[in-house]
């Protein structure tokens, strides 16, 4: 600016005649927002990493946290596989909505089907169901007792580091 306007913000920074204070208020803002941003990229990409050995134990908060995040995986994972069986009981037995879905529950909790299957189709189709329903009770297994097992097998091994035996 001709006559010696004010000059603030970053053209006066750039040209070395800012305010102090605005450069560390700049500063501050930018580390603010890396901050944020670097820990907003971090959960989204690792929701699921737990603590290393290097690292000090979970708080109960965000342990509670990593609970409750697990407990609703294995809801959903639950939800997708009796949504999945109900709709192979109604496409290949001809089933009502309900039944299909009593039969689907039936199988993924390891009880056997509910109604006798009379198309070749449906029979196939409970035998593909009834192994598959095997694999998600091991996951959904996992899912819930991995937080609970991690954080006690941390909780040794930081006692063990304490005593200057790890």
């Amino acid at each position: 600016m001709p006559g010696g306007g004010f000059r603030g913000g970053r053209e006066a920074v750039e040209r070395g005649r800012g305010n102090a204070a605005a450069t560390r208020r700049d500063r501050r803002r930018s580390a603010r927002y890396d901050a944020r941003v670097n820990a907003k990229h971090r959960r989204r990409q690792r929701p699921f990493v737990y603590e290393g050995r290097e690292q000090p134990l979970l708080g109960q908060r965000a342990f509670a946290h990593r609970l409750l995040r697990h407990f609703a995986l294995a809801a959903g994972v639950v939800a997708v596989s009796l949504g999945a069986g109900a709709v192979g009981y109604r496409a290949t037995e001809g089933m009502s909505w309900l039944d299909a879905l009593l039969n689907a529950a039936m199988i993924l909790t390891g009880m056997g089907p509910v109604n006798v299957l009379h198309t070749t189709a449906a029979k196939v189709f409970a035998t593909a169901y009834a192994l598959f329903s095997g694999v998600v009770f091991l996951v959904v297994a996992g899912l819930l007792v991995a937080p609970i097992a991690h954080r006690v097998l941390h909780r040794f091994h930081l006692d063990d580091d304490e005593d200057g035996s790890g």
